[in-house]
């Protein structure tokens, strides 16, 4: 993994995930050594020398030209924020990275907290650029049953998800709640690849867990601004809650989720059981959401 570029790992990542069929190739007979379209193809197709497209495959050619890169990205039927991230990896292999991020701020605004307490019985919460929790009203917090026995410089909700034991029970379609989770951070990854959080995030998950690596080795990019998650809660059974994701003004990236569920249905009312916890069940600070020390239990992360 250490070879060529990000650049170059990118194309060989999206070209192994396409089939000859599905660009309108015939597979040929014999066996094929590698999965996915040979660079031969995969230049055919877009138009260029097979020598060409292996250097920029290899690193050796950093500047293809706007034409090749579009040629390149209609060919491995890019779209969406996997063109983007295209477009990013070629201005980083020429030499033009994006400005560095600072180290982004935990402090969520008191305002924002104020929010978090309104909108119970909903869950909600806030998350940083790399999903690091950072402030919850108690049933959002309650909603990731076991993240309390962490303390909360390491509850993350992508660490949750790969290496907590309920991490994968929680969620009833968790393959693809983790393939977004993933798509998420490399999205973040495409913005700024050098952060030092996200390195270091990304580094603990592709030691711990093999799921992580193998859903981070697909450069898939995935951003979510709402939708539905369906959850199987241990304390309150089964809930299906809709949610949206808002982007917080003024800070590093901070994005608060609210969960809700129509009044007078068994989700809303599961919603509820999750807002009768005292904070010593859930492990949250007294106050509106403050940070505080981690609970009694558990003193370390995973």
């Amino acid at each position: 993994m250490s070879e060529g570029t990000e650049l170059g790992r990118f194309l060989r990542a999206r070209r192994g995930q396409l089939r000859p069929q599905d660009v309108g190739l015939r597979a040929g007979t014999g066996v094929r050594r590698t999965p996915g379209l040979r660079r031969e193809e995969l230049a055919t197709l877009a138009g260029v020398s097979v020598d060409y497209y292996t250097r920029i495959e290899r690193g050796r050619e950093a500047r293809p030209s706007p034409a090749v890169v579009a040629a390149l990205g209609e060919s491995l039927r890019l779209s969406g924020e996997a063109l983007h991230r295209l477009h990013e990896l070629v201005a980083l292999a020429a030499g033009r990275p994006p400005a560095q991020s600072p180290n982004p701020s935990r402090t969520v605004r008191e305002s924002v907290r104020i929010l978090l307490e309104t909108v119970r019985p909903a869950p909600a919460y806030v998350v940083s650029r790399t999903n690091d929790l950072l402030a919850a009203n108690r049933p959002g917090l309650r909603l990731f049953t076991g993240i309390t026995d962490w303390p909360w410089e390491h509850r993350n909700l992508t660490r949750y998800m790969f290496l907590h034991p309920m991490g994968r029970k929680l969620y009833r379609d968790w393959e693809q709640m983790a393939a977004h989770s993933a798509g998420h951070l490399r999205a973040v990854a495409g913005a700024d690849p050098d952060l030092p959080d996200l390195a270091r995030l990304v580094g603990e998950l592709l030691l711990k867990s093999p799921e992580f690596a193998r859903l981070w080795e697909r450069y898939d990019v995935q951003e979510r601004g709402g939708g539905q998650k369906h959850f199987r809660h241990p304390e309150v059974g089964s809930l299906c809650l809709s949610f949206d994701v808002m982007t917080i003004s003024r800070t590093d990236g901070q994005r608060l989720v609210t969960y809700q569920a129509p009044p007078g249905t068994p989700d809303h009312d599961a919603m509820q059981l999750l807002d009768m916890a005292s904070p010593e069940e859930t492990g949250l600070p007294e106050g509106r959401g403050r940070r505080g020390p981690g609970p009694s239990g558990r003193s370390g992360g995973p």
